[in-house]
């Protein structure tokens, strides 16, 4: 078993680390504040190759394995997950599950322009009746031929205003239920597409997060991924992965607020001594190394299970599970240790703070990764440890 790095993974590392320190956190309050979209910062992440980590070369993208895009969103993440979380979906959900079940036509007609990070993509399958349950599709693509008419409304989208590529779940053949519903990707333009206004959220506020309508919207037949029917295990196979990027994100999130409080109370002193001499701040301290440490071995676990190609379903809920969980309570506990100046926003963990609770929502909610997490030990099917 190997627990170093190799250089390239380092440079990756090091990379990200610099990028959200210099270019990211300088305006990172202003942005959460105004709830303004990182539009030239997006650019940037472009530009250093971040939206599309995973993809093949051929394709546009960085051919990268899944630890060194961990090792990225990590770094991001202790900064802006807003970033991040726009990083995390063009990587996992988009451009890895085009690469992986689309045809050669559309890898060549979007993934080329989604892995450079030219476009954005966006992953439709959250309804207002259709979130944990997500069987449930009441949008309808229904086959009229040679294409699809889609119609319906999906919530709770990130970057849905900002891209240009949506990825969208349909039910054509209600009879059939999950085994009926297809995935369709369409472009924003395309007449029929309504982008709703940006909701009001409690963190990562300056990410895209929109409700989509679509009304009567011709999706040729030539963008359906995958064979008919296959759209539910598609969207299961991609929020797998998916789930790794948002591990490694609530792992930034805690590993962030971690060091935002070993700084500050190497700084801050109280009775006569910076308070990390006190014992009440050490073992705070002490309990949230541990943690981070525990829920970074997790997430690098499931990503090195990924990159072998081995089984990383359980693995992947896990690391989310935990993750998002330590997130909220080292961002609590970083807060604490800040005491009032915690509470305000130019310290930065109070946002960290708001930040980690989506992590324990989106791409499946705590529940649903017990749920996952549960069924395979039942069927026997979970992962066995490296020995």
């Amino acid at each position: 078993m190997q627990f170093s790095l190799t250089e390239e993974q380092l440079a990756v590392q090091e990379a990200a680390r610099e990028f959200a320190q210099q270019v990211l956190k300088p305006g990172v309050i202003e942005r959460d504040t105004k709830m303004e979209y990182p539009k030239a910062e997006v650019r940037q992440m472009a530009e250093m190759g971040f939206l599309g980590m995973m993809t093949d070369p051929a394709y546009g993208g960085g051919g990268m394995d899944t630890i060194s895009y961990v090792l990225a969103m990590e770094e991001i993440s202790k900064i802006d997950n807003s970033c991040s979380v726009i990083m995390s979906v063009n990587n996992s959900l988009v451009c890895w599950g085009i690469e992986e079940y689309g045809t050669e036509a559309q890898k060549q007609k979007y993934l080329t322009k989604l892995a450079p990070g030219d476009w954005l993509g966006a992953f439709c399958l959250s309804e207002p009746e259709a979130g944990s349950d997500a069987t449930s599709q009441r949008t309808t693509a229904e086959d009229k031929g040679d294409h699809y008419l889609l119609n319906g409304t999906k919530n709770w989208i990130t970057n849905g205003r900002s891209s240009n590529v949506h990825i969208v779940m349909a039910q054509t053949h209600p009879e059939l239920g999950h085994k009926g519903i297809n995935a369709l990707i369409v472009e924003t333009d395309w007449d029929g597409v309504v982008i709703g206004a940006k909701e009001d959220k409690l963190g990562i506020r300056s990410s895209d997060t929109h409700t989509i309508m679509y009304n009567d919207v011709v999706v040729p037949k030539e963008n359906r991924v995958g064979a008919d029917g296959f759209g539910f295990t598609f969207a299961m196979e991609v929020l797998n992965g998916g789930r790794i990027g948002i591990a490694a994100q609530a792992l930034g999130i805690a590993a962030g607020a971690y060091e935002l409080a070993v700084a500050y109370s190497q700084e801050r002193e109280a009775f006569g001594k910076p308070i990390n001499k006190h014992q009440a701040i050490a073992f705070k301290l002490a309990d949230m190394a541990t943690e981070v440490e525990a829920a970074r071995m997790l997430v690098y676990r499931a990503a090195w299970l990924k990159d072998k190609g081995e089984r990383f379903d359980s693995a992947a809920a896990m690391a989310k599970l935990y993750a998002s969980e330590v997130a909220m309570r080292q961002t609590v506990e970083a807060v604490q240790v800040h005491g009032g100046y915690g509470f305000v926003k130019e310290y930065h963990v109070e946002r960290l703070l708001r930040d980690a609770k989506i992590t324990q929502i989106y791409e499946g909610t705590s529940e649903i990764q017990k749920l996952v997490i549960s069924r395979n030990i039942l069927k026997g099917a979970l992962y066995q440890p490296v020995m």
